[in-house]
């Protein structure tokens, strides 16, 4: 063999005297082989330096590409400081990796179509979006033009796997526990309504405009609870952060809510903070909830009245579902159940 000639499968089953389609099930993974077969191709292997097939003429043999799109939506610096997106991720990414799948994260594509996006573009197999919007969706047109199995994680479309939960009923319940407690002015604080923004009172209506389906979900439970919240403020990220600029706009509107429902715990947290800066006593003078169940613990003594959920489960399950597709097989529909927990960030309305 020439010295500038890269080794070829080949020589590998050349100089393991074996078949040329054992050593291809040796790298495929795709039939059995016995330890002791397998361990002569991997040292004739090692022997020529031959470090496997090459990837782009196993996608040109077998018309896979073995790649998952990831659209997260929200940018990565936000994304990937929330820890329960971290969950999902880590879980996904990492039930991927064992499927023998490799993740491509993507931008989030834009309305205009004159505009190149890679998610019309790049090569894969399937896609999961970490969201939807619940109409004029980009991602959902391109891929339905692409005829690309796709799932879901918090969101549901026609012919697509997905992983929901009751966040809707959760976050009505919750409501109706401050409602219980006697508090009649209770303000939100939720989750981008869009994909770029800053934080700041939104003056619209409430679930006016194209909105990410947890953010429309948990605004929803307002009017399931009966209760029109007395100020709403959104925020430009789910960051501790945002939530403390949020609790400034919020305890400083001229309705002086007594109880805020902030649509995740980060931004609860921060609420918390704010209003200790502004010197009120959290739950004596303000309730503050949070959603997922994060754990926090830079809050304490406060523990959140919060509705937990598992961000491991949702990311295998999602995982799960692309394997599922990919064999062929109808897309399935996940519901995770949700509670609310009772934390000591609630109480009586103050008098």
């Amino acid at each position: 063999m020439s010295a500038q000639r890269r080794p070829t499968m080949a020589d590998v089953a050349a100089l393991a005297r074996v078949s040329l389609s054992t050593v291809s099930l040796t790298y495929s993974g795709a039939g059995p082989i016995s330890p002791d077969m397998r361990a002569r191709v991997e040292k004739a292997a090692t022997a020529l330096g031959y470090a496997g097939p090459s990837p782009r003429a196993q996608a040109l043999r077998s018309g896979r590409s073995r790649v998952v799109g990831l659209v997260i939506h929200e940018q990565l610096q936000y994304a990937l400081r929330d820890p329960f997106t971290l969950r999902v991720l880590d879980a996904l990414i990492g039930d991927l990796g064992e499927m023998g799948l490799g993740v491509l994260l993507l931008p989030s594509p834009s309305a205009d179509t004159t505009e190149s996006n890679l998610l019309a573009t790049a090569s894969m197999d399937a896609a999961v979006l970490m969201r939807v919007r619940d109409h004029d969706e980009p991602a959902l047109e391109i891929l339905a033009r692409r005829e690309l199995p796709f799932g879901i994680v918090e969101g549901t479309a026609p012919g697509a796997a997905a992983i929901t939960i009751p966040d809707r009923r959760a976050t009505a319940d919750l409501i109706r526990h401050l409602v219980g407690f006697g508090h009649e002015r209770i303000a939100t604080v939720t989750l981008p309504r869009g994909t770029r923004g800053a934080t700041a009172i939104y003056e619209g209506e409430l679930l006016a405009g194209a909105l990410w389906t947890p953010t429309r979900n948990r605004l929803a439970a307002f009017e399931d609870a009966g209760v029109e919240p007395c100020v709403v403020v959104e925020s430009h990220a789910s960051m501790v952060e945002a939530g403390v600029a949020a609790g400034h706009l919020a305890f400083g509107h001229a309705s002086r809510p007594t109880a805020v429902v902030c649509q995740s715990d980060l931004l609860a947290g921060g609420v918390a903070l704010a209003a200790r800066e502004l010197g009120l006593d959290v739950p004596e003078d303000v309730s503050i909830t949070g959603f997922d169940g994060l754990d926090l613990p830079w809050l304490q003594p406060l523990d959140l009245t919060t509705v937990p959920q598992d961000g491991a489960a949702k990311g295998h399950l999602i995982a799960q579902s692309v394997k599922a597709l990919l064999a062929g097989a109808e897309p399935p529909v996940i519901e995770l159940p949700l509670e609310i927990r009772i934390g000591n960030s609630t109480a009586h309305a103050p008098r």
